[in-house]
């Protein structure tokens, strides 16, 4: 995942350990050692998310109404 997601809104498809595939929507904070460093907005938690796992990432666009 690009560092120029930091601070952005983003929405990834994941794969977690047990195979599952989860669509979330997160903030990212920051990028470490294999890892993003997000807040999922959904779940009102901040989580880990390791890189190698993030099937697809697309920054969350708001349009004005």
């Amino acid at each position: 995942m690009p560092e120029k997601y930091i601070g952005k809104i983003v929405e990834i498809i994941y794969e977690g350990k047990d195979g599952q595939i989860t669509q979330r929507v997160i903030r990212v904070r920051t990028i470490r050692e294999k890892k993003v460093v997000a807040y999922d907005i959904q779940k009102r938690a901040p989580r880990l998310f390791e890189i190698a796992r993030i099937l697809a990432a697309r920054p969350v666009t708001r349009n004005a109404s």
